[in-house]
């Protein structure tokens, strides 16, 4: 191994709070990624990589799902978070086998996660045997047949689970879950299950897709810009040059969060000089902090003053919706005081909030995971469209429904059928197009993977990327149930703390990277990705691999199915992994929109596939229209002297990988566990800003009563946030959250609805 960082384990205690002078995002990141990118990189490798990131004959970045703009590029066309996220793959450090005889797998238990992200690239696949306390390395070939031989020994596929994150192609994806449904089971847990599994449940309900109904065009036309539970300064940066575009334009924007976050309310944009040299531009015309949980509360109350104005578009209404009589009615009485309880907020407000709807002729509602991690969330979702269907701004220029994607592709893995439970025309298709028989029985999520594992009903659990461990609720339930596991297998970039929890038998396969070179037996190849509204484009590494060793991730499924299927199975294996345009062809024949794939994603943008309600106000629904629901008002019950906590990202991170232990927008240097509250709360409870605590959570688990989880050693903060509300970071916060409190009908765990109390550390 070459480059080796230092460790860097933090005494939290000793972590520095300071308050941001400006509440500005923009030029000091991009200097901070630059130098980033420069450590990991060098200067000659960092120029390569920015100057190929986002562009038509580059790479996708690994991070969000922001869309490209169609047309011009900018060229620099990423963000601060992007360049981090590049050179983090891209960095020249390297983890080969003197790494892993040097460290036992217990020694790298001990490590934090910051610090197993910063040793460098995988370059060889490596297994833990039963017993062993090193990894060692293993044959590819040899690798393969350890799975295939697993899996073949299971009583029943349904004992397999096939995780997948959202940074897999659309190649990989597809092929991945033709592997799985060949092997005999859907269990094809995803990310998605954990963030925007309550997009799609609300939508698919409501408007007949479970994908957003904007284009990047429609925010140049929209009058107002409704951004909801979400922080894009952190988590989608290049959303805020939209944003500011929009702002020029005219739009209004309203920010509806608990924490006043800095990308939020000004932007300085370091593509122009106004961003370098002067303030920036002033973001949010209207700032909503709302208490935790309370966004369903405030868009009923939304929807029952448009309903008592007649501020309504009657013809959208009239002739492309159902059930508008029993909503209408559900919110003829409001219970207000039940709304000022859950919001946080003074009727005025919402009062005023609720006018600028009425002013806007063209309204963009924009929504994250502070939305989708609630036991209410569907209902909050459905509420945000009812008011959206009362004003008809679906399928106009200018608004629409914009659930932000958090990861690249994540959209596209859904839409290629990384799914527990796909629809039964794409299982016919599948078998249609290939011969073959696949399952119907629906397969497990994430959180139905993890009790099937720790209830032994789960036996050899695969990961297509991500970091497992680190990115799901109640670690300790988690680590115990991929230890119950005969196999544990992991395809990587990157160490990661889901390699040290390991089932009987562990390996760890490297893959290419997106910045990475992919060359095949009929030549070089390039794999297709979807962005957050629907568009779907190339992705082409150009830098040499890490290691000779390294294979995509189309050849690792590729001769995993070979080698698991046996050679006479009719999917011909070897000739998608020779040229993968044989796999987008497929494609085109199975999939809904792809029709002639090969030739459309090779146009400059590539191609948008079909979304029906926007392009025509038309609705798959049960009811052929756009479905008003009526839903029962959901106030949080906090018990006295406990407050409501969410688990977010710092600024230093992208979902479970960080990139560094500051968090510039928020004051915090060099330190993760930490947990932001309101002065006034503080105070109220008894402690001091800077205070060393203990974070405690409590679930009533009916029958057994209230089931307390614990997380040691957080220091207070005093910070802006919601009365009564709470923040930390994860995966240090995972542990509070409970397995099995989820949302109702998505299943998605309820990161963002935990309730605890704060005690005195030791």
């Amino acid at each position: 191994m070459s480059s080796k960082p230092p460790q860097h384990d933090v005494d939290e205690s000793a972590l520095e709070v300071s308050t941001p002078k400006t509440w500005a995002a923009g030029i000091p990141g991009v200097l901070v990624s630059l130098d980033r990118a420069v450590e990991q990189m060098g200067v000659g490798r960092t120029v390569k990589t920015l100057r190929l990131l986002n562009q038509r004959e580059g790479f996708d970045c690994p991070g969000c799902a922001w869309p490209e703009p169609q047309g011009h590029r900018k060229m620099a066309e990423f963000c601060e978070n992007g360049a981090k996220a590049v050179a983090e793959e891209a960095t020249k450090r390297r983890i080969g086998r003197p790494f892993f005889a040097e460290h036992s797998v217990e020694s790298l238990q001990g490590k934090t996660d910051y610090w197993l992200g910063q040793q460098g690239r995988l370059t060889e696949p490596m297994v833990l045997r039963p017993g062993a306390t090193h990894y060692t390395p293993i044959a590819w070939d040899d690798a393969f047949t350890l799975i295939a031989d697993e899996l073949t020994a299971l009583s029943s596929p349904d004992e397999a689970i096939f995780y997948t994150s959202g940074r897999t192609s659309n190649e990989a994806a597809f092929l991945y879950q033709l592997l799985v449904r060949s092997f005999g089971t859907n269990n094809l847990p995803d990310c998605s299950n954990m963030c925007h599994e309550s997009s799609g449940s609300a939508l698919n309900e409501t408007i007949g897709i479970g994908k957003g109904s904007v284009s990047i065009k429609d925010f140049d036309l929209a009058d107002l810009i409704v951004v909801i539970g979400q922080n894009p300064g952190t988590n989608h940066p290049r959303m805020l040059s939209a944003l500011e575009d929009a702002k020029k334009n005219g739009a209004k924007i309203i920010a509806i969060n608990p924490l006043p976050e800095a990308g939020l309310m000004r932007f300085k944009n370091p593509q122009n000089v106004a961003g370098v040299v002067g303030k920036g531009t002033a973001l949010s015309d209207e700032f909503v902090q709302i208490r935790v949980g309370g966004d369903q509360a405030l868009f009923q109350a939304i929807g029952h003053l448009l309903l008592k104005w007649d501020k309504l578009d009657r013809t959208f209404i009239e002739n492309k919706t159902h059930g508008f009589a029993e909503y209408a009615e559900s919110l003829r009485e409001l219970d207000w005081d039940g709304v000022l309880t859950a919001t946080g907020l003074t009727r005025e407000q919402i009062t005023r909030v609720a006018g600028m709807f009425v002013d806007s002729k063209a309204t963009i509602a924009c929504w994250a995971m502070g939305l989708t991690q609630h036991k209410h969330s569907v209902p909050t979702i459905r509420e945000i469209t009812n008011v959206m269907f009362l004003r008809g701004m679906i399928g106009k220029p200018g608004a629409g429904l914009c659930p932000v994607r958090g990861h690249s592709n994540v959209q596209g893995d859904r839409t290629m059928g990384i799914y527990e439970k796909m629809p039964e025309p794409f299982m016919k298709a599948l078998e249609n197009e290939f011969g073959i028989s696949v399952p119907r029985k629906h397969g497990f999520d994430t959180v139905d993977a993890i009790n099937a594992m720790r209830h032994g009903r789960g036996k050899v659990f695969i990961a297509m990327g991500g970091n497992f461990v680190s990115a799901t609720p109640d670690t300790p339930v988690t680590e115990k149930a991929l230890e119950q596991c005969s196999l544990t297998v992991h395809v990587s970039t990157k160490l990661n703390r889901s390699h040290v929890v390991h089932g009987r038998t562990a390996l760890i396969l490297p893959a290419l990277g997106r910045t990475e070179s992919d060359v095949q037996h009929s030549g070089e190849q390039f794999v297709t990705v979807e962005d957050s509204m629907s568009v779907v484009h190339r992705s082409r590494g150009r830098l040499a691999p890490a290691s000779e060793q390294l294979l995509s991730e189309v050849s690792i499924v590729c001769r995993l199915a070979r080698k698991t299927l046996g050679a006479s199975h009719p999917v011909a294996w070897e000739e998608f992994e020779k040229d993968y345009d044989v796999i987008r062809e497929h494609i085109s024949r199975v999939v809904p929109g792809c029709t002639d794939y090969n030739t459309r994603v090779r146009q400059p943008d590539g191609f948008v596939l079909p979304h029906p309600p926007r392009d025509s106000q038309e609705f798959a629904t049960v009811t052929g229209k756009a479905n008003f629901t009526a839903n029962e008002m959901t106030v949080i019950e906090i018990p006295e002297g406990r407050l409501l906590m969410q688990t977010l990202r710092s600024h230093d991170q992208y979902n479970t990988t960080i990139y560094g232990l500051d968090d510039r927008y928020r004051g915090v240097k060099d330190g993760r566990r930490v947990v932001f509250v309101n002065p006034d709360d503080i105070a109220a409870l008894g402690f001091s800003d800077g205070q060393m605590v203990n974070i405690v959570s409590e679930w009533k688990d009916d029958p057994t009563g209230v089931v307390e989880r614990r997380a040691d050693a957080f220091r207070i903060v005093s910070y802006s946030t919601a009365r009564g509300c709470v923040a930390t970071y994860f995966p240090e916060a995972n542990p509070l959250v409970p397995l099995d409190s989820k949302a109702d009908i998505s299943g998605t765990p309820t990161s963002k609805s935990v309730i605890v109390r704060l005690e005195a550390a030791a």
